[in-house]
């Protein structure tokens, strides 16, 4: 018994040294993922994220690849994977303070000068 919670603290430490091997200042761009319909149009808080708010954001590109499940993409400087967090548990509000608390903001509007 004591052996199995061992390994299983053992594990559960590996996966956050691994999903934590980057900091936020490595961060230089991130890309969402998604199709355009499919998956997208069954999840109507997500896919009014992708269309409406992350366009709006500096550093975050959308790419319609299809049949694409939506997914949070985080490059370094050589466009390298950091993370990938799938979006399709969030609604649109989450989606929009992940991307922030990964350190993006939103485009600086002309108007709002």
């Amino acid at each position: 018994m004591t052996l199995k919670v061992n390994v299983m603290f053992f594990l559960l430490y590996f996966v956050l040294v691994i999903t934590a091997a980057y900091e936020k200042s490595d961060i230089a761009s991130a890309r969402i993922e998604s199709c355009r319909g499919c998956s997208l149009n069954r999840l109507p808080e997500v896919k009014k994220f992708v269309m409406e708010d992350a366009p709006n954001y500096e550093r975050l590109e959308v790419k319609f690849i299809t049949g694409a499940e939506p997914e949070f993409i985080l490059l370094d400087n050589g466009d390298r994977e950091l993370e990938r967090i799938p979006l399709s548990h969030l609604s649109r509000s989450e989606c929009n303070e992940l991307v922030q608390s990964k350190g993006f903001s939103k485009k600086i509007k002309n108007s709002e000068f």
